[in-house]
């Protein structure tokens, strides 16, 4: 059995992918498995990972005929997945050379831990350079399950981690949606962990305007089926009122920050993905429990929930015209 199986859905990432690749080829824990799945891409992604298996034999390369969204992409590639511990790579994104081994040697020095978080460092792009600068997570040394759950909610600690296979097995990917449901298996991963911790090795995330969470798609409202499968999910393995509370919280942010998405953007969709936007919109508003928002989200104006559907559209309207808006990009 491969110590670790890394996960890479690849769809269009032709540019970025050799530096992913080469930062797994190059690890120092050399038993490893690189499962990389081509997602369809259009470009010149299947050549180079072609080449790439060719060259090494941990890599194996799984063609899919269709686009089917990062989350079924990296199922696929967890079904391959023979590694005691499995982590991911999206295909622009990279390692440094001894990631994978700095976090299996926390999982071998502590025998009760289930997920151990990478250094996430936000890479943001400058020419032929980068601007590195390290995610603001909270710092901790072990953490249980729920507490792990609870913080990553809202992003108090990141989800860049390795966890234990019989886990992931247990617990693929969200595929509610083509973009944003993968976030909650990491939450669904942490709650049902005997400990989390931390170690130093390095996951780098290149920012950049060309992934899909920065484009004008419809596929942006997926991110509240996505928040709503979460809610269901953690309650089905017995995640508390608290964890409930927090994401009631979540949605009702995510709410307003999509309505002003729709807002400036809703020019720039067809007709139809318009009228689906607002439609998904009013159904959220609609099934949101507000005695479980905070006052301290909800006190401003723009945020309050309002007794009708057409009284918080009047609000939303007002807000957003005033912060000057219309017409620029979110």
């Amino acid at each position: 059995m491969d110590k670790v199986s890394v996960l890479v859905a690849v769809h269009n990432t032709a540019c970025y992918l050799p530096m992913c690749l080469d930062s797994l080829t190059g690890q120092t824990l050399r038993d490893i498995q690189i499962i990389c799945v081509d997602d369809a891409s259009t470009d010149d992604s299947p050549a180079i990972l072609d080449r790439y298996a060719a060259a090494d034999s941990r890599v194996e390369v799984i063609h899919l005929a269709e686009n089917v969204g990062m989350s079924k992409a990296r199922n696929t590639a967890l079904k391959q997945a023979r590694g005691t511990y499995v982590c991911m790579l999206d295909s622009d994104d990279w390692y440094a050379p001894d990631a994978l081994q700095q976090a299996v040697d926390v999982f071998e020095r502590h025998p009760d831990t289930d997920c151990v978080l990478f250094r996430f460092v936000l890479a943001g792009e400058r020419g032929d350079t980068f601007d590195l600068e390290d995610y603001p997570s909270k710092v901790f040394d072990v953490l249980s399950g729920a507490d792990a759950c609870r913080l990553s909610i809202d992003w108090q600690i990141h989800g860049i981690y390795m966890v234990r296979s019989d886990i992931h097995h247990r617990f693929p990917y969200d595929d509610t949606s083509m973009v944003y449901s993968d976030e909650n298996t990491t939450r669904l991963h942490y709650a049902v962990s005997r400990k989390v911790r931390c170690c130093q090795g390095a996951y780098y995330y290149r920012q950049h305007q060309q992934s899909e969470t920065h484009r004008v798609s419809v596929r942006r409202f997926d991110k509240l089926k996505a928040k709503e499968s979460l809610m269901q999910q953690l309650s089905d393995v017995g995640v508390g009122f608290d964890a409930r509370s927090v994401l009631t919280n979540q949605l009702w942010l995510a709410l307003i920050d999509l309505y002003m998405f729709y807002f400036v953007h809703k020019k720039e969709l067809s007709r139809a993905e318009a009228d689906y936007g607002f439609s998904e919109l009013r159904r959220v508003w609609s099934t949101i429990d507000r005695s479980l928002l905070s006052p301290t989200v909800v006190r401003k104006f723009g945020y309050w929930p309002m007794p009708s559907w057409r009284l918080f559209c009047i609000q939303e309207w007002l807000y957003f015209t005033l912060r000057g808006l219309l017409g620029k990009n979110n």
